[in-house]
């Protein structure tokens, strides 16, 4: 089960890594798209939980499998997974000199002007915004922040996986004659 988890928990974590590094070298702009874009690079990434569940039913366990044991897995392998995603992060944080909040947070305050919200609500909206920045800044916080944008996709996918998974008639190894 250690293989398993370990390299699927791998790949997949390799998979959302190399995302920030393509993004980087795009030039990606920090706008609404890109979250959708994120979201979506995880739940690919993430379909290797899917797969190493599987794996691990049909291969160690022949073909069955109960739901908490698939459960299981499948968090592991999130976990690896979200292990590289923040290390990944962390590594992007170092490569742009730690620029991102930065830029997001004046981001952010342009659309509120954009969308013509009045001052007080700006200078209010500017001042949290200002304050997440700075927490923003600490190691600890980041990590908490990073692992909450990656750990509920990476357990809902575990917890759908082990639910498909737990019928040994679903994707079956072999076909049945």
């Amino acid at each position: 089960m250690g293989r398993i988890i370990g390299v699927y928990g791998t790949i997949s974590g390799l998979v959302l890594a190399s995302s920030f590094l393509v993004g980087w070298l795009m030039g990606a702009e920090i706008d609404d798209h890109n979250v959708f874009v994120g979201y979506t690079i995880m739940l690919v990434a993430l379909s290797m939980v899917f797969i190493g569940v599987k794996k691990y039913r049909d291969t160690v366990l022949g073909g069955v499998i109960r739901f908490w044991p698939a459960v299981g897995v499948g968090l592991g392998i999130a976990a690896v997974a979200s292990l590289f995603y923040v290390i990944g992060w962390e590594i992007y944080m170092y490569a742009t000199d730690y620029s991102f909040m930065g830029a997001y947070v004046d981001s952010t305050i342009a659309a509120k002007q954009a969308a013509g919200a009045p001052a007080a609500e700006i200078a209010q909206f500017t001042a949290e915004m200002k304050a997440f920045e700075a927490q923003y800044a600490n190691p600890l916080f980041r990590v908490a922040i990073t692992l909450a944008e990656i750990a509920p996709v990476g357990m809902l996918v575990a917890l759908i996986s082990a639910a498909l998974l737990r019928k040994s008639s679903f994707m079956p190894a072999k076909a049945s004659s």
